[in-house]
């Protein structure tokens, strides 16, 4: 399972790890609610700690995105791989699920980032090296149509990901109905 490093360093110290998961939870919560403009001072005490210490983790908000971002991919290399024991298509959902969270988190991010940076083609071949292989998994199987790329697949969720929900449920539903049209039946 391939990983993309992060820029800053995660601390060996179990109480400062703790910290700086807590941290980018909290972010990667702040960011999809508010966006970039997420105000540090909150995203500390969502996490339960000072503001000094997400300073201390991360001493600029540009180093915060780009530990959320790559913290997000990093999830889905590590969905992607705790799927093998499921069958292709369940395989594909599940990493799909995690893939529209991710999508949420990207949105808020990206604009504060460059997209032409060394960390985003390291996501992006991460992305594809975890995702990719479910897609050719599902199809070989013959769940999935043959005619679909990974690309339609990451485009088609990605745009019903820019619509707005009224809730988890109904985008949980929306993602189901498109996810049904790549079946085969």
């Amino acid at each position: 399972m391939a990983e993309v490093e992060l820029a800053v360093r995660r601390p060996q110290r179990a109480d400062a790890a703790r910290n700086f998961d807590a941290l980018l939870a909290a972010a990667r919560e702040a960011f999809g609610e508010k966006g970039t403009e997420a105000s540090l001072e909150d995203i500390a005490k969502r996490a339960g700690v000072g503001i000094g210490t997400l300073y201390r983790n991360f001493p600029t908000r540009k180093d915060l995105f780009q530990a959320v971002y790559v913290e997000e991919v990093n999830q889905l290399s590590r969905t992607a791989a705790a799927t093998t024991d499921l069958p292709p298509w369940d395989a594909l959902v599940t990493w799909l699920e995690r893939f529209v969270g991710y999508i949420a988190t990207k949105r808020a991010i990206v604009e504060a980032l460059s997209q032409e940076s060394e960390m985003f083609r390291a996501c992006r071949i991460t992305m594809h090296q975890a995702g990719e292989p479910l897609l050719t998994r599902a199809q070989e199987a013959g769940e999935v149509r043959r005619d679909v790329s990974f690309d339609d697949l990451l485009r088609m969720v990605a745009g019903l990901t820019a619509a707005t929900f009224i809730d988890d449920d109904q985008r949980s539903r929306v993602l189901a109905f498109a996810l049904d049209g790549l079946r085969v039946h």
